[in-house]
């Protein structure tokens, strides 16, 4: 089995797995030491994407949101958020996600946005496209990013606005607000497969985990767009995110220049 198999597989096997916790009352929240939340579906979830990976690859290194990091000798780490929109998770929407990245000698080369509460998702390997699996497709189809080339077309996405105003960069916020046609915190990794396949134009997020952005560089590239820090290099480590069509990409560029770190 190659690794963007099951990638694949293991990411809706841990999907299927935290919808046995999704919008069920009795769930039990937790706190981390920073704050944020934490469920028994965290958990278990990357708990079984790390038993598979560790089965099938045990010389990859792994490094997960929950878990310590585990090193590896094979020049391939997996990159594991089981649940991508913990927030919206508990509250029980359902455009959480679960997310696999892999990298090969640090550069990122396959990854999978999976959107279990819908059953729906997007994976990628460098070099060999995006594909989109709906289940009103009856077959994993392309994955495009869409054409727009106006602002004023332009769905504007971000996960949570007031990190805006935490990174001091609240007026980046209301600029893009008043430019673009529509603006929703529709985020998280969701707000990046929307992207990926052309049904929102731009989300910038000015605070991101390393393991929030493991597969969202890949896909977005390999459907033809762009993910990038907010200086434009296409990077996962810098705890930003910017990710456009092609057709925005320069522009959104130039409107946010002022904002930089």
């Amino acid at each position: 089995m190659s690794r963007m198999s099951l990638a694949i597989e293991i990411a809706q096997e841990a999907g299927a797995f935290t919808c046995e916790y999704f919008n069920n009352p009795a769930l039990a929240i937790e706190r981390k030491s920073d704050g944020t939340p934490v469920t028994a579906a965290d958990k278990g979830a990357e708990e079984l994407l790390r038993r598979r990976i560790e089965e099938q690859f045990p010389d990859d290194a792994i490094l997960g949101e929950e878990f310590p990091a585990k090193q590896g000798t094979s020049g391939y780490r997996w990159i594991l958020d089981p649940i991508d929109g913990t927030k919206s998770f508990i509250h029980g929407v359902p455009i959480y996600s679960t997310l696999v990245g892999v990298e090969k000698d640090g550069d990122p080369f396959a990854g999978v946005i999976w959107i279990p509460a819908l059953n729906e998702g997007i994976w990628a390997e460098k070099g060999e496209g995006a594909w989109w699996s709906h289940p009103k497709l009856p077959r994993p189809v392309r994955a495009r990013v869409s054409e727009i080339d106006s602002f004023d077309e332009a769905l504007f996405l971000t996960s949570e606005a007031r990190t805006f105003a935490e990174t001091n960069r609240w007026p980046a916020y209301e600029l893009f607000e008043k430019s673009c046609r529509l603006t929703r915190t529709w985020g998280d990794a969701y707000g990046y497969y929307l992207v990926a396949t052309g049904r929102a134009e731009i989300i910038l997020d000015p605070a991101l985990g390393d393991w929030d952005a493991g597969p969202l560089l890949t896909v977005l590239e390999e459907a033809g767009g762009h993910f990038t820090d907010w200086n434009g290099t296409p990077t996962i480590y810098n705890k930003e995110g910017l990710a456009t069509n092609h057709a925005l990409f320069q522009k959104t560029l130039d409107l946010v220049s002022p904002f930089r770190k």
